[in-house]
């Protein structure tokens, strides 16, 4: 099938999560009105099909309870209402390309994303992304109804890991709530300079774009500018110069993870957007100097891996759970710093 699907993108966006959250307090002089029909003239370009889907998938709240779409709105109702976002239109061409698929059904997908690849069309990038691969692949398994991949999250191009995709509008609804709601479960594993001082600890700083540089996200502590986003980390292991941490996200902010530990002071290894492909910790040694290089050649980009993802499945309503190893860069770098700080420690005895 050669047939070119839309979807939006947006690169302003300042969350890997792709929803909207409203909240509508209904004027004391409002006529009774179904519900759809209410929120179409409160809500910016949003079709009355996706609002039904988004109230079939109970993302449509009224007095904190779900309602049906012939839901008639009264005077001073409250609705909070979550809608996914696909971004700015932009038109997937259906590629084949090899990806590491781990799971499938007929409600969503979990993908192995390897380290390099896009995961939508967007500036400088407009094809070979993840979204025309999967295109490609649904029009191949779905000749009777062509299936468009609906994405409610996204990874950095450079990060590598567990990406979840909705195969359906009412699933990528139900998704996008428990991202809102923060119950989704994700772990990264990262390498960074430095050992922090505690070796378990929370950041919490809101994540918005750099004034000065607009690809950089900043961290401004007081809440001044960008969104909320909060992140867990625990060491794992020091290697002396560098650790390897596990980090928990509560929120998932553009660069959340490599701007809140550059901001703590620990940049990602090799991350040349935030200052990490320098050598930050050790010794002058030219030795040192041609070690790291060495490091740096096998891992051109931040050392991160988007390790796991857990959720409420939005069909079976049972909670699933997927995980997935290291790739073989990270593991080659990480391997060969634990070999240097035994060597050091064999040095210093």
């Amino acid at each position: 099938m050669s047939e070119e699907l839309v979807i939006n993108e947006d690169e302003e966006l300042g969350s890997d999560e792709l929803y909207e959250h409203y909240n509508f307090s209904v004027d004391k002089g409002q006529q009774m009105l179904r519900i759809d029909k209410f929120l179409m003239g409160r809500i910016e370009s949003v079709t009355r099909n996706k609002l039904q889907n988004a109230i079939k998938a109970g993302s449509v709240l009224v007095n904190d309870k779900e309602v049906k779409s012939n839901y008639r709105v009264k005077p001073l109702d409250q609705i909070r209402i979550v809608l996914s976002t696909p971004p700015r239109e932009v038109v997937i061409v259906p590629q084949e390309i090899d990806i590491n698929i781990v799971y499938e059904d007929d409600d969503i997908m979990i993908i192995n994303k390897r380290p390099g690849m896009v995961v939508h069309p967007g500036y400088n990038n407009y094809d070979q992304t993840l979204l025309n691969a999967l295109t490609f692949h649904l029009s191949k398994t779905h000749l009777d109804e062509p299936t468009i991949p609906n994405l409610v999250h996204r990874i950095d191009k450079d990060t590598s890991g567990i990406l979840l995709v909705a195969k359906n509008e009412i699933a990528q609804s139900k998704l996008a709530v428990q991202f809102f709601e923060h119950s989704i479960q994700r772990k990264y594993i990262a390498l960074i300079w430095g050992t922090p001082k505690e070796s378990t600890g929370t950041i919490v700083g809101h994540v918005g774009r750099s004034a000065k540089d607009r690809r950089v996200m900043a961290v401004f502590p007081d809440g001044s500018y960008g969104k909320h986003a909060i992140t867990h980390y625990k060491v794992i292991e020091s290697f002396n110069y560098v650790s390897l941490i596990e980090c928990t996200l509560e929120t998932g902010r553009t660069h959340q993870i490599r701007a809140h530990m550059r901001y703590l002071g620990h940049p990602l290894f090799s991350d040349a957007t935030y200052g990490g492909d320098q050598i930050l910790k050790g010794t002058t040694f030219t030795k040192y100097k041609q070690f790291v290089a060495n490091c740096f050649d096998i891992i051109p980009r931040q050392a991160l891996h988007a390790k796991s993802l857990g959720f409420i499945h939005p069909n079976t309503q049972q909670f699933v759970f997927f995980d997935s190893n290291l790739p073989d860069d990270m593991k080659q770098v990480i391997e060969k710093w634990r070999s240097y700080a035994i060597q050091i420690k064999d040095d210093n005895l």
